[in-house]
């Protein structure tokens, strides 16, 4: 006898915090019971044959209410009880996460001569996701990009990108980035808020992220999928240098676009290969 209900997120997840209130038709409370670790909810106690009210309710989640009908077993069988973010954004499970430079890109795009687009990429970078388990404005990201790592797939013009004219990579080894707050944009969107330290400067910079979903990878682990731009001006960081070309053409445009395709992987480190 009793009530049994599973209580899940839109990818499946536990919600382990979710509480299941019932009702009968009275609107007397006649149950009240929290899920486990699990996102299980089991409760003992018997109830009388006949439709009940069950609303689940979990903090940073919309409630949701539905009929029951208690048979003479005296069983409610609630089933899953999917549970959307409240404003019907997603996020992965809370905890940490850790970025996995392998299966992850950090690149930029510039316009050259006003015409095209030179695409450049970091190939040595590390990151952490701490996503806050009530409130997930809370959440937290840190990342740290080695600047000498820079790869536009043309070596002289690496080499000048690594010079004191742009990132000073023996001055300045390491470009950092730190949230200082995250904030809803729509469905599975959000906009990160935080601070860029590049070449010993530091400049407020909002990314825009997108959530993408997560899933079960090959090696036993649980993966999640982001992706995020940004735009920076190289003037806020001190990078001045320019050619002019005929015309009065910048060889290289004063705007970067920023993009970030991310697998992260739950827990505080990546799996031994």
């Amino acid at each position: 006898m009793g009530l049994t209900a599973r209580i899940r997120t839109r990818d499946g997840w536990a919600v382990s915090h979710a509480v299941v209130t019932v009702t009968d038709m009275t609107g007397t409370q006649v149950v009240r019971a929290e899920a486990d670790d699990e996102g299980v909810v089991r409760d003992a106690t018997a109830l009388a044959p006949g439709a009940y009210t069950v609303i689940v309710t979990a903090v940073g989640y919309a409630p949701v209410a539905s009929s029951a009908i208690v048979t003479a077993s005296g069983r409610a069988e609630i089933g899953t009880v999917t549970l959307a973010r409240q404003g019907g954004t997603e996020l992965p499970p809370p905890g940490p996460w850790t970025v996995d430079p392998a299966h992850s890109t950090v690149g930029a795009v510039a316009q050259h001569l006003g015409i095209s687009s030179v695409r450049g990429r970091f190939t040595d970078f590390s990151a952490a996701v701490e996503i806050a388990p009530d409130d997930v404005t809370k959440s937290r990201v840190e990342a740290v990009i080695r600047s000498a790592s820079i790869d536009t797939g043309n070596g002289m013009r690496d080499q000048h990108l690594r010079s004191a004219d742009f990132l000073d990579v023996e001055r300045f080894p390491e470009i950092v980035y730190r949230s200082t707050g995250v904030t809803e944009a729509g469905p599975d969107r959000w906009t990160v808020h935080g601070e860029l330290t590049m070449r010993g400067i530091v400049r407020p910079v909002d990314l825009d992220l997108a959530y993408l979903g997560t899933g079960a990878d090959p090696w036993g682990g649980t993966r999640a999928a982001f992706r995020a731009t940004a735009e920076l001006h190289r003037d806020d960081f001190a990078m001045n240098y320019n050619q002019v070309v005929q015309a009065g053409i910048a060889a290289i445009g004063t705007t970067l676009k920023v993009e970030l395709d991310v697998q992260a992987v739950q827990g505080e480190s990546l799996p031994q290969a």
